[in-house]
């Protein structure tokens, strides 16, 4: 949808709901551009393949983290790879298949003729298809099977998983999507905008079955809380929540108005005390916070940081925080709801984090 039929419609079109499903604004989808496009699976169910090895393995090694694919993930890496024959103006640059989802990193040429959705209702398409075979069924069913909406597939699809999803009741009139389709509807694209990123891209994408391992041998480190309160304030939360137990924490306030050595010596004050066992808070704003909080990452030194980016029952912290949250060194709080969004944070907000930053630092919570 371009920006004048969107401005159009937007009267209509009720309140804003956070998504990350949707497509950008005025942006031509067939236009040259690189795309990063994730999928699920329906249900998030781990029809794909097994996470095998360990997260402490040596990068390359036999025992390093990754995916066997299942005969099904196999199918769909194939008809991800035939985009190529498919698409003459498409090349795929990465792709990583995991149980639940696929990453894909798209190149779309001057002349690929094509749109990203048009790919993307294809490679689905052909997707179903071999679901589909492998169920030993021809048509999506219309409604659920007799007995209570319950259906056991052939072993062949969940070979290498460890559960056989079942089915659930649903109105007749509707498709059983989750016994004839294998993907969640729609799908996910960032838009490749220069600066590096896509080499970040490709080390995400590279990096997903260690994540993933990590994830796995520190779940609750990782799991989203939404009931974490803090002086009266309820926070979403990712990380080692005893963190708030600690006696000992120090706000982290840098004005913006210090001067590269007055942030040095700011960051070395703090870091002392944190090598002494106080933990830092930050919201990490200003350039001396900012510094503040990479050293204390870099030390390892266990950290508080309040984010203006609101979380889901997906968020996980970004790359740079995965080893600190893994070591139990790492809180991230989330005074205000999901968005999906770049949060741009005002004056106000600023202050409000400031300010929460003291209460967390100040308040010993036990949880």
């Amino acid at each position: 949808m371009d920006k004048e039929a969107f401005e159009k419609h937007r009267p209509y079109a009720g309140e804003a709901k956070p998504s990350m499903l949707r497509r950008r604004i005025g942006h031509d989808y067939g236009s040259r551009c690189v795309y990063l496009v994730t999928m699920t699976i329906e249900g998030r169910r781990p029809l794909l393949g097994t996470l095998i090895g360990s997260p402490d393995a040596p990068a390359g090694s036999a025992d390093a983290p990754h995916v066997e694919l299942t005969p099904l993930g196999e199918r769909v890496r194939q008809v991800w790879m035939n985009n190529e024959r498919v698409y003459k103006g498409v090349s795929i640059i990465a792709t990583t298949i995991m149980p639940d989802h696929l990453h894909g990193i798209l190149f779309f040429k001057e002349d690929a003729g094509v749109t990203l959705g048009t790919v993307i209702k294809g490679f689905k398409a052909g997707c179903n298809k071999a679901y589909r075979e492998l169920q030993g069924q021809q048509q999506p069913p219309l409604q659920p099977p007799h007995g209570g909406g319950i259906e056991r597939r052939p072993p062949s699809v969940y070979a290498g998983t460890s559960c056989q999803p079942q089915g659930r009741r649903q109105p007749q009139e509707k498709r059983d999507r989750e016994h004839g389709y294998l993907w969640s509807p729609n799908y996910n694209d960032h838009i490749l905008e220069g600066g590096g990123e896509l080499q970040r891209w490709k080390d995400y994408l590279r990096d997903n079955p260690l994540r993933l391992a990590i994830r796995r041998a520190h779940r609750e480190y990782f799991r989203v809380r939404f009931d974490v309160t803090v002086a009266g304030r309820t926070y979403a939360a990712i990380g080692n929540r005893f963190l708030l137990n600690y006696p000992q924490k120090e706000a982290v306030q840098c004005s913006r108005s210090l001067t590269p050595e007055a942030v040095t010596a700011e960051v070395e004050k703090l870091m002392e005390k944190a090598r002494k066992g106080v933990v830092l808070v930050s919201p990490s704003i200003s350039d001396g916070e900012k510094a503040v909080m990479d050293a204390a990452l870099q030390e390892h030194k266990p950290l508080i940081f309040l984010t203006a980016d609101g979380f889901n029952e997906y968020s996980r912290p970004g790359n740079r925080y995965y080893e600190a949250c893994a070591a139990g060194l790492f809180l991230m709080l989330a005074p205000w709801p999901h968005n999906n969004r770049e949060t741009r944070l005002t004056r106000q907000m600023c202050l409000e984090l400031n300010a929460m930053a003291k209460e967390v630092a100040e308040e010993y919570v036990f949880s």
